[in-house]
């Protein structure tokens, strides 16, 4: 098993930028592929950004391509999201997750391990 913690996540004006971190700790991260995916109040959880065990493989929402970019640390156990340019539409509780496979994607039901979540918003 694996345990994750998001932090980093704050009040910001828009155009400006956060930097999640998830925190993992447990069994050998690297054995992981890791997603953040985020809920705004009342709506659904959706995918943000996905990357591989191995760092090799990114995705991202199509909103957030070219603001947000996902990296991981294994050596840290650690994964990251920066943003940038942030938007009010960011506004959501930002939650990592984790399953134990390559790469997994935008596949949420496949997540196994997640996080308390973070608070980031956005004002304009």
């Amino acid at each position: 098993q694996v345990q994750l913690v998001e932090s980093g996540g704050g009040l910001v004006q828009a155009g400006g930028s956060l930097r999640l971190a998830c925190a993992a700790s447990g069994r050998t991260f690297s054995y992981y592929a890791v997603g953040w995916f985020r809920q705004a109040p009342g709506k659904e959880r959706e995918f943000v950004a996905a990357i591989s065990r191995s760092g090799g493989r990114t995705n991202y929402e199509n909103s957030v391509k070219g603001r947000f970019t996902i990296s991981r640390d294994n050596a840290k156990n650690s994964v990251y999201l920066q943003m940038n340019s942030l938007k009010p539409e960011d506004t959501a509780v930002y939650y990592c997750a984790a399953d134990e496979a390559y790469y997994t994607g935008n596949r949420l039901q496949e997540y196994d391990y997640w996080g308390q979540g973070t608070q980031v918003t956005v004002s304009s």
